[in-house]
Order: C-alpha cells, then structure tokens, then sequence
C-alpha cells in the first residue's frame, strides 16, 4: 500500500525533458526478514538456506487443520523497528488475509496485515550530502509497518522443470511503507540504505541483501507539465530488487520510459491502477508483469485463526529499551564528544558491536581520539586481514585504553606502542604487564639521557666536527644513536633536547 498524499513534502526539483517539465514522485515499500530464531507463526527454524523442504511442518506448509501462533519475538521485533524508524505502535493489532494465487504461497492467501498494522506515522532521516560535506538531511515519511509471513522460493530449470522450496515459507516479515516523499532514484536509494543501516543496528534483521533478507519495490510516477496543462502518469511498481544499484538504475530507466509514453500516449494516473513492473539487469530495463486496479484484487479479510493481539506497557517498554542509541545520534555524539571527523565516525558507527567497543575504550583512556586511531588503523587491520569479530580477539577496549594511557604517559615511545600491541595480540596480556615484562619503560629522566648523549658524542667525534662546520643533519643522527643505545626507552623529545644542547655547549 503506498498512498499518493503529498501534502507536507518539500518543493520537488523541476527537471526538463526537451518541451517538457517534469518533477518525480516515489514511494518505497521495504520488505524485511526478521532475525528470529523462528518462523512467524510456528516453531521452524529461521535460517536461510539448506536442503530445500527441510525445515517445514504442517503451518508453514499450509495443511489443513494447522493453526498458525505468532511468536512472541517476532511481534516484539516488529514493534523495535517501529519505534527505531520513529513510529507510534498500536497497542491493538490483528492479522488479515491477502488472497492471491502463486505457485510459492502455498495457502492461497498470505497472512498479514491490513487496516491496523502493528506502526504507524514514522520518520527517517536521509543524509543526501556527499562524504565530505556537512550533513544535508531530508524527512521521509513512514505511513506504516505491518508485520506479515513471507513464501516459498521458485527455483527455475531453463528448459526443464520449476520447482519450490518453501524453507523460506512463513519466515517472519516487517513491510515498512514510506509515503512518496523521494524525488530521485538517488534519494530512494538512500532511504533503504538508511532503513538497512538502522534496522541492522538494532539487530531486528541480518540485512543481507544478497540472500534477500531485505527486498525494495519502488513505486514512481511523474507530474507532468506541458501545453500549458499538467498530467500524472500512471504509478509503476517496481519490484523485489535486492541492491542499491538495483533501485537506482531502474528508477532511471522507468523515469525515462515513463517520459517516452506520455509522448506517444497521454495515459492518466488513476487512484488504484498500477503497473508491476520486474527489473531485468541484464537487458538494463523494466518489464511490464501485470496491472491490477485496487486492493479489491487481493480480497483482504480478518484472519479467522489468529486473535487480535493486545499490546501491554510492559511489552512496549521493553521494545523501546532495545532501541537504544541509533546511528545518527551516536555519529553526533561522536563527533561532539571526543572530537572525532566525519571519517572516523562513520567508521566507528557502521557497526553496534564496534562503535560500543571504541566507546568502552574511549572512555577508559586518557585520549579518546588516540583510542580512536588505534581502533581504526589497528585493530579493524587485524579484524579485516583474520576474518574474526571483534569478540574472538585475545584484547578488548581494556587493552586500547592501556596502550594509549601508556603513550600518554610516555611509559613506552610509538614505536614501542606498535611491538606492545602485537604482543597483547599474541598473549592477551594488559599492555602494563607487556611493557613490564619486557622492560620497556621509556626512560624519561634528564640525568640518565644526559648521561647515554655524553657518550654518544664522546663515541662520535666525527660528528661533532661535522656540527662545527655547519652540518645541522647530525643532530638527528646522533639523537638516533641516543634511541639505539638506550635500546629505544629514552624519551625521543627530551634526547634530541639534549643532543642540541650538548652539541651547542660544544661547538
């Protein structure tokens, strides 16, 4: 359901198209599996994959007499991302039945919801900025999020036979519906890559689009002006495309087609008439599936097995608690908090478990942009080049914030810093006991460097000739040879302080 009410979106770009002028008008409709150890309504296994009808009992195969019972936590996570997208949630909630007839809905009909969905009236924010500008946030409305099951899987053999696996069949759904605020293919784009990153944060769903765990159907028309009249084109929906490349490439194309039809035949938009269109990638364009006229098609009724469900405050606090901080916020926060770029914070926020790491680690150091780029250049190096997550390392925060304490303090120079890192690595021991075990406290005393500079000049008379003569490169060399015979503990600043001071005394 995607309705054409645009009463509080901002003025739309006006494009042109020879003697036309013409602005875009889309919606999106995201469709969402869930991440629940069940199905929706039974006890099947939510996983993706395996053999095909292997994890499917008599619900989720439809059979006579199955009765199907919503999961606690697949009602639960509906209700997180609602409040995640800045929904209200109805406390009274029931399913209904959508009749159609598909070789993969096993039923005949797909239980859902219809005229009381689980959220309503939601915002996201998307940020049409590049990389390198400051934020530029756009509203889109959410006009509501339903909970629903999914179906089966066609599987095609060219020339052959089809076949279905319906493992898939009854896994949990949200479809979350925006109101047709987008005016760009870039900007529907943006807005599931915004839902994505958000849901993912929350841990209502995987988010992995190569398995079709999150799946777009874009619904576009245009507003166009020309002769001095305006018309709208007919709605086209575009769907199930799994990619952000996807959405952008075919709104593009369907923009253009829709221009070169009104040239050649002047249809009107009419409320309920729509076109579903499929994407073909590899011919680069949209395809005509069928056209249906109203919701009338799919004979809506009350799902006379389930009951209507009442939403207690507990439920509802305790959805709104699982929410916590989202990505957005926490980027604002970052920023503010410990000085971080837009790089580092976005960074640092692609992920919960990292951005909670870093924070762990930020907080317990005395230089959170230092625990900062540790994080980053560091231990993202090691994550990245093994293959493991963060909670299979031998370090935790604990450990980044050791390490930047102990350079803060100058206990250990950057050099020393990168030899104790590898070590906690290694042996998962506090970056104190690393540098204590391998006597690697940074000599900071004048007297002891004072004394290690004496030598090193007295040991190089060559170079102290060399400074006489107006050779200033020495003094780098010699304050290296300091580093060197203090097996690299002495503090680089206070030796080439030293080594200067010697050399001037001398020369």
């Amino acid at each position: 359901m995607n309705t054409r009410d645009e009463t509080t979106v901002a003025e739309r770009p006006v494009h042109a198209d020879g003697d036309l002028s013409y602005e875009v008008i889309i919606g999106c409709e995201i469709h969402c599996e869930l991440k629940t150890a069940t199905k929706a309504f039974c006890s099947c296994e939510n996983r993706y994959g395996g053999m095909p009808n292997t994890r499917v009992c008599p619900v989720c195969l439809g059979l006579p007499g199955a009765m199907p019972i919503p999961g606690r936590e697949y009602v639960e996570l509906g209700a997180v991302a609602g409040y995640a997208l800045g929904c209200g949630i109805n406390a009274y909630t029931k399913f209904d039945r959508k009749h159609y007839f598909y070789p993969d809905l096993v039923k005949g009909y797909q239980i859902t919801q219809y005229d009381i969905p689980l959220c309503h009236d939601g915002v996201v924010m998307i940020n049409l900025a590049a990389a390198d500008e400051a934020p530029r946030l756009k509203k889109v409305r959410v006009e509501r999020i339903h909970l629903e099951e999914d179906v089966g899987k066609s599987l095609h053999v060219e020339g052959a036979h089809s076949y279905i696996d319906f493992n898939r069949s009854g896994v949990p759904l949200i479809e979350i519906v925006s109101r047709p605020d987008m005016s760009s293919p870039e900007e529907a784009a943006l807005f599931m890559q915004t839902v994505r990153e958000i849901l993912r944060y929350i841990g209502a769903t995987d988010g992995n689009l190569e398995e079709g765990a999150m799946r777009c159907d874009a619904n576009l028309n245009l507003r166009i002006r020309a002769e001095g009249k305006e018309w709208r084109t007919p709605i086209s929906e575009i769907k199930n495309m799994n990619s952000f490349k996807a959405i952008r490439e075919a709104c593009a194309y369907e923009i253009r087609r829709q221009l070169a039809e009104f040239r050649s035949d002047r249809q009107n938009y009419t409320a309920g008439f729509k076109r579903t269109m499929g994407w073909d990638e590899a011919a680069g364009e949209t395809v005509v599936q069928r056209t249906k006229n109203s919701f009338i098609d799919y004979r809506f009724v009350v799902e006379p097995d389930i009951r209507p469900i009442v939403l207690g405050e507990d439920f509802l606090a305790e959805a709104r608690a699982r929410v916590g901080e989202l990505p957005a916020a926490k980027r604002d926060r970052f920023r503010a908090e410990y000085g971080l770029s837009d790089f580092d914070v976005n960074t640092l926020t692609a992920d919960r478990e990292l951005a909670e790491w870093f924070e762990r680690a930020a907080k317990a150091s005395s230089d959170p942009k230092k625990a900062a780029n540790w994080v980053l250049a560091e231990v993202l190096a090691v994550v990245n080049e093994t293959g493991s997550a963060l909670g299979e390392l031998k370090i935790g925060p604990g450990h980044i914030a050791g390490l930047v304490n102990a350079l803060s303090k100058g206990s250990i120079t950057s050099k020393q810093a990168k030899e104790v890192f590898q070590a906690m690595l290694e042996t998962g021991d506090q970056a104190e006991a690393v540098i204590a075990a391998r006597g690697m406290s940074q000599v900071s005393d004048s007297g002891e460097i004072s004394r290690i500079v004496d030598e090193v000049i007295s040991e190089n008379p060559a170079a102290l000739e060399d400074f006489r003569k107006g050779k200033t490169n020495v003094v780098g060399w010699l304050t290296g040879q300091v580093m060197k015979k203090s097996k690299g503990r002495a503090n680089p600043a206070m030796a080439a302080e030293l080594v200067q001071k010697r050399l001037a005394e001398r020369g």
